[in-house]
């Protein structure tokens, strides 16, 4: 199995920040290590938001901010950053704690795409935007439209679970049409909030229309408590 720096492209000047960036809170709870990756996911987390925001800006003139952020949304989201990080074998260069390894923590999607954006912040701290940007934007030239399988409803729950550690609400507000060729509409919201509507030829549909909706939303507006 090739390093996490043959996989990244980059090796690391300070080596004690890539052991960081690959220990998880567990492991260091268990082996009295004074540190875990967790701030510096955060910072990778605005790291690859930039560069992916600039890469998309740069690759689609023609394209409005909808579209860019439904792009962006998709990227970033769990799901694509598990995928990386699995390609890439970083699960098994993971450090974790007794219990996250025997319940398959090193295939956990979350922790994963956590990782993953800890290593970027890693390589951000050690060596600068360009060697980040380089790396961020290799995996992003391997990707289309047709390998991202936009899941907007994932990429929602990702985002309202993050801020607001609650998942978001669909419901059926009605039906139009014949049986044959009946129409959907669906609505999503966390508590009260209300966060956008769509519609489809079934539920599915019209719920992944609910959440594209939604992360627009989301780009322009903020959820405060006494709205839920």
């Amino acid at each position: 199995m090739p390093s996490i720096e043959e996989a990244t492209g980059y090796s690391f000047l300070d080596k004690e920040l890539l052991r960081e960036a690959l220990t998880h809170k567990s492991y260091s709870s268990e082996a009295s290590f004074s540190s875990h990756n967790e701030r510096l996911e955060f910072l990778g987390d605005s790291v690859l938001g930039l560069v992916v925001s600039c890469y998309l800006f740069k690759r689609h003139p023609g394209n409005d901010e909808g579209y860019l952020s439904k792009t962006k949304s998709a990227l970033v989201s769990r799901p694509s950053l598990a995928k990386w990080a699995a390609a890439m074998g970083l699960g098994e260069h993971l450090l974790l704690g007794v219990g996250e390894n025997l319940t398959g923590g090193k295939m956990r999607s979350s922790i994963l795409s956590n990782a993953l954006e800890a290593l970027i912040g890693a390589i951000y701290i050690d060596g600068g935007l360009c060697p980040a940007e380089k790396f961020i934007t290799a995996w992003l030239s391997t990707q289309t439209a047709e390998l991202l399988e936009i899941d907007y409803k994932s990429a929602l729950q990702e985002r309202i679970q993050k801020r607001h550690k609650t998942p978001p609400e669909y419901e059926l507000l009605g039906t139009q049409g014949p049986e044959h060729d009946k129409v959907f509409t669906m609505r999503v919201k966390i508590g009260k909030k209300i966060l956008g509507l769509g519609s489809g030829k079934n539920k599915k549909e019209a719920e992944q229309s609910a959440a594209e909706n939604a992360l627009i939303y989301l780009e322009n507006h903020e959820i405060y408590r006494h709205e839920l």
